[in-house]
């Protein structure tokens, strides 16, 4: 079932068809997209959705829009990101067959409102982390740790509060705090629980929507494709599903570590062959990349080699290699050096604009802190709330709950402070409007001028101190707190005034309480510059020039460097010095290679896929690396670029 074999631009002609031959036949078959980056899957699965609702005529599709149509069912599509969702339904248009979500508004659709059950799967949940800590203990020659005990203690605490929640609370858009208030992990872990140990809601499931399509799907919680292919395969005429993703970009450890492999045999694989977003040379990077034979390479070179647009046959690429010894502000003049050579090798302007001409890609976010200027917030508030404080590719950025008022009010507000410290009172007021502090301030209102005073106060206060360029959180903070200008969480009062000195770093990141670690947070947060959190808040919004491979998930950009330096990232999970071999495998990584799992070079070597494919047009790496020599005769025995796009930088 394909029309393939064909060339140019229109080698992916057929695929669409190809689709709707499938989730049409009888019996129909489910089915994985093979989409690369820059493929065109948005289009491709919207044309699909087009064709199985009646929107454009159909033979078979228009038999399956009648008939899901006439059991009041719909398809289900699940996709990464809100603004994926607008976009999908901004081309579908109106369509009452289709019904398209986040993965979490999706679970929390099945689940809401189901208390008893949904605190059934955190117990058992619970029960099961709770023996995996007492069976790792134990099978340690030295035994429980303290780490062991606390943790064993939170679970024990953890699992009785369970019991006397009465109502779950979840917002799919933004964290939820308080009891009851599920995170974004919980409620993907609690729906699969629940769709494979609740018959019912698995009934109710497949009685709604008898297609659901994945998009992303090598990202997508494990557990969740588990359930949804195991109930597929158990009631295959009631469940038809579609994954579309590209195993070679996943860049999060909850996804199945080989998807292509992990796919039931059965199951149909359609591709799409066909780059559009790149320059053909730039293409050619990345499918060299992906086929590399690479000392500690676990994960096998499946996938499809991209074709670029005939179009589009130019494209520069160049890699700069440095000594990562160098301090971060000079490395960070050396890139700037980089993109000033990127105008003249690529005559492309943008590069001379290091405010939006072109787009830095980082490892981590550290290090994305270290060259935006926020790195003592970002380090505070990732003690305060590590989940919320780094941004994700789903877009749902609003920042720890706890700090929403710095991040949110005082930054509205201080937008109204100008540059020579005065105050617009008329934005000031709008904006104090905006959060419900004038409500119950009517003409009828008891004390209604000393309060309008001390509003007037405490504005013109916090510009005093906003405008300062030593000011502090706590400065800033001062007149909000004690004027109580905006709503304030009760974490961060009860914080700002708890005026003992803060815990200890432990010497070991695991050796501290939660409570501990969260002191020292809010200590370090309150003595943070307040024009960190102005350019950190820049950041969390998708704004800067800086970003993450995480962070630019589905994204593009004209022209991108992409920043390695394993030494300012300070992690563990990925190095460029191993993957260029500048240096040799930890005693981890052998072990990893033999028992063929997943390994350092496995993980670095997609994020090196992801942040390479987002260009357009050129495309600057710059490897700040250990033993630079090493990895200069390395990159050139590789084969990946030619001598002239590569540079050693002094």
């Amino acid at each position: 079932m394909t029309l393939r074999h064909l060339v140019g631009n229109e080698r992916d002609t057929g695929v669409v068809e190809e689709i709707c031959g499938y989730l049409t036949s009888i019996p129909p078959k489910s089915f994985f997209l093979f989409a690369g980056a820059g493929s065109g899957k948005t289009r491709t699965l919207v044309e699909v959705l087009r064709r199985l609702t009646g929107v454009e005529f159909h033979e078979s599709g228009s038999k399956f829009a009648n008939r899901i149509f006439a059991r009041g069912q719909s398809i289900r599509v699940i996709t990464y990101t809100r603004n994926a969702v607008a976009v999908i339904n901004g081309r579908l248009g109106e369509n009452d067959l289709t019904k398209v979500s986040t993965i979490h508004a999706f679970c929390w659709d099945l689940i809401a409102g189901f208390d008893d059950d949904i605190r059934e799967a955190l117990l058992d949940l619970n029960s099961k982390e709770l023996q995996k800590v007492h069976q790792t203990a134990e099978s340690r020659k030295r035994g429980y740790t303290d780490k062991d005990k606390r943790t064993i203690e939170e679970l024990m605490v953890k699992a009785a509060t369970l019991t006397s929640i009465p109502h779950f609370i979840y917002n799919p858009d933004r964290n939820t705090y308080g009891e009851g208030a599920l995170q974004h992990a919980q409620v993907l872990d609690i729906t699969a629980w629940l769709i494979d140990n609740r018959p019912t809601l698995r009934r109710s499931l497949i009685d709604r929507h008898p297609l659901i399509l994945i998009d992303e799907s090598q990202d997508t919680m494990k557990g969740m494709l588990d359930v949804l292919i195991k109930v597929a395969r158990e009631e295959p005429l009631n469940l038809i599903l579609g994954f579309i993703g590209d195993h070679r970009q996943r860049i999060y450890m909850d996804g199945h570590q080989d998807l292509p492999s992990y796919i039931p045999a059965e199951w149909a694989r359609p591709k799409l062959e066909m780059n559009h977003r790149s320059q053909q040379r730039i293409v050619d990077l990345i499918n060299c990349i992906w086929e590399a034979e690479l000392n500690g390479r676990t994960q096998p070179a499946t996938g499809v080699r991209q074709y670029a647009r005939t179009e589009k046959s130019g494209g520069i690429v160049r890699i700069y290699v440095g000594g990562s010894n160098l301090a971060s502000e000079e490395k960070i003049c050396r890139e700037v050096d980089c993109a000033k050579k990127m105008v003249s090798i690529s005559k492309h302007e943008g590069w001379s604009n290091p405010n939006g001409g072109y787009q830095v890609l980082a490892l981590e976010h550290k290090l994305a802190a270290q060259r935006g200027g926020f790195l003592d917030a970002f380090n505070a508030l990732l003690l305060i709330d590590p989940d919320a404080t780094r941004p994700q590719g789903n877009g749902e950025n609003t920042g720890p709950a706890s700090v929403r008022v710095i991040l949110r009010e005082a930054q509205d507000l201080a937008a109204c402070v100008d540059s020579n410290g005065g105050i617009d009172e008329f934005a000031a007021i709008e904006i104090l409007n905006r959060y419900g502090r004038l409500r119950d301030l009517s003409d009828g209102a008891p004390n209604l001028q000393s309060r309008l005073a001390l509003l007037h106060q405490s504005v013109m206060e916090f510009a005093t101190a906003s405008f300062k360029p030593e000011a502090t959180v706590r400065d800033i903070l001062k007149p909000i707190v004690q004027h109580k200008l905006f709503n304030l969480d009760d974490r961060l009062v009860a914080a700002y005034l708890d005026m003992e000195p803060p815990p200890t770093a432990p010497v070991r990141s695991g050796d501290e309480s939660i409570e501990d670690r969260r002191r020292r947070g809010w200590h370090d947060l309150f003595n943070t510059l307040w024009a960190e959190i102005r350019r950190y808040q820049t950041y969390l919004e998708g704004r800067s020039s800086l970003a993450t491979h995480q962070v630019v998930k589905g994204s593009e950009f004209e022209h991108v460097m992409v920043v390695m330096d394993d030494q300012e990232a300070a992690g563990f999970l990925f190095s460029y010095d191993k993957l260029f071999g500048a240096k040799p495998l930890s005693p981890t990584d052998q072990a990893n290679v033999a028992g063929n799992n997943e390994t350092t070079v496995d993980r670095t070597l997609r994020l090196l896929y992801v942040t390479c494919s987002r260009a357009r047009e050129s495309l600057a790496l710059v490897l700040w690396s250990s033993d630079p020599e090493k990895a200069l005769e390395n990159i050139k025995l590789g084969g990946w670029f030619t001598d002239t796009e590569i540079e050693r930088i002094s």
